[in-house]
């Protein structure tokens, strides 16, 4: 790893609903890695621990609820991208509140683990999926 990188750190989450499917959203127009697919979540804000961004992230992304107690530590991604490092904690989330609603013009699909690699995701996020399929 470039020591010269910036460090950034994201906690994402892994939503599974009640038949053992994920929820993946879309990266929409405008961002970044636009049309990947992605765990929802975002940056840890100064001040906040990855549990509590992975709370506010589904919040906002999403309208749905939950609670630290509800968030299992699961695996961590650590990439290299060309103007900074990744470090990735993903969390499992099986009970939460609400329906999933896209509020930031992303697509939501629930998908199997097994099929996840028929989507095209940040290469940060390729790791994780052994280990969801391995769970789930």
């Amino acid at each position: 790893m470039n020591a010269k990188l910036p460090l950034v750190l994201v906690a994402a989450c892994a939503v599974v609903d009640a038949d053992g499917r994920v929820l993946l959203a879309q990266r929409p127009e405008g961002k970044p890695m636009a049309g990947l697919w992605e765990f929802p979540g975002g940056k840890v804000e100064p001040g906040e621990t990855p549990e509590q961004t992975v709370i506010r992230e589904l919040a906002e992304e999403l309208g749905i609820e939950t609670k630290t107690a509800c968030l299992a530590p699961l695996t961590f991604a650590s990439h290299e991208y060309k103007d900074f490092a990744l470090l990735m904690p993903l969390f499992v989330c099986r009970r939460f509140w609400g329906t999933p609603d896209p509020r930031e013009g992303q697509a939501l699909k629930w998908v199997r683990p097994k099929d996840m690699r028929d989507y095209a995701m940040p290469e940060a996020d390729l790791p994780l999926v052994p280990f969801l399929i391995d769970l789930l």
